[in-house]
């Protein structure tokens, strides 16, 4: 189990921001798929709900990718009838492409081609700041960068939903993408996605690295992080 005892660094296929169209789109169609198979949109739910938010508030996803968490959610809110608006921001500028011409139906959404760091994105833009399977891709020290920004440009709360390193989640996710993916970025990248994800202790010393104390950190299923920071302190 050597390969679990630390984050991989092994870089992701995805992560080539030029990638095009005819690359990007039907990876955005199978990693929706692996969202709902796997109850990744779950991690969401529960956490909007325990941020009681109220008609009005901005939800901006990072790393929003085809902006399928965004989609649901929106979906999420109409039913609970809150009015809400919704910002995806992601750096691939073929995704953000996708996530508009798939998000035709929701007028309350809108796309960002930025990369996260950029000061295009402001100090108290949004409500709530959301990643899903997102910041795994980053080192420690921009982790911590990455976590601290999403949090300087959220008015309330930031809610990562990101991945558990474990050999059952490795060994699981080989087997599902080999039974249903035609892409082999897909293949790899899942795999070496669960390489760069975290034990509990490791995002636990990140955030104290990063001053942060005002947090709930949750284990869900299928091995998945729920961390919700809040600007206030929790009761």
């Amino acid at each position: 189990m050597k390969a679990f005892k630390f984050r991989s660094r092994e870089p992701e296929m995805m992560d080539d921001f030029f990638l095009g169209s005819d690359i990007i789109d039907p990876i955005m169609d199978e990693l929706e798929v692996v969202n709902k198979l796997l109850g990744g949109y779950r991690v969401f739910f529960s956490a909007l709900r325990r941020l009681g938010l109220k008609d009005g508030a901005c939800i901006s996803d990072w790393g929003c990718g085809g902006g399928d968490s965004l989609r649901v959610l929106a979906g999420w809110a109409r039913k609970k009838d809150l009015r809400m608006k919704f910002v995806g921001v992601d750096a691939t500028r073929s995704a953000v492409d996708y996530a508009r011409a798939r998000s035709g139906a929701f007028p309350e959404m809108d796309f960002i081609h930025s990369d996260v760091f950029s000061e295009d994105l402001r100090p108290d833009q949004f409500d709530v700041v959301i990643s899903s399977l997102f910041t795994h891709h980053f080192d420690d020290d921009k982790w911590i960068a990455l976590i601290k920004k999403m949090l300087d440009c959220s008015k309330l709360a930031v809610v990562v939903n990101d991945l558990h390193r474990h050999w059952f989640a490795y060994h699981s996710i080989g087997v599902l993408t080999r039974l249903f993916s035609r892409s082999e970025m897909v293949k790899h990248d899942s795999k070496v996605s669960v390489l760069k994800g975290f034990r509990r202790t490791e995002l636990e010393n990140l955030l104290q690295k990063a001053g942060i104390t005002n947090y709930k950190l949750r284990w869900m299923w299928a091995f998945r992080w729920q961390l919700i920071i809040k600007k206030t302190a929790y009761a």
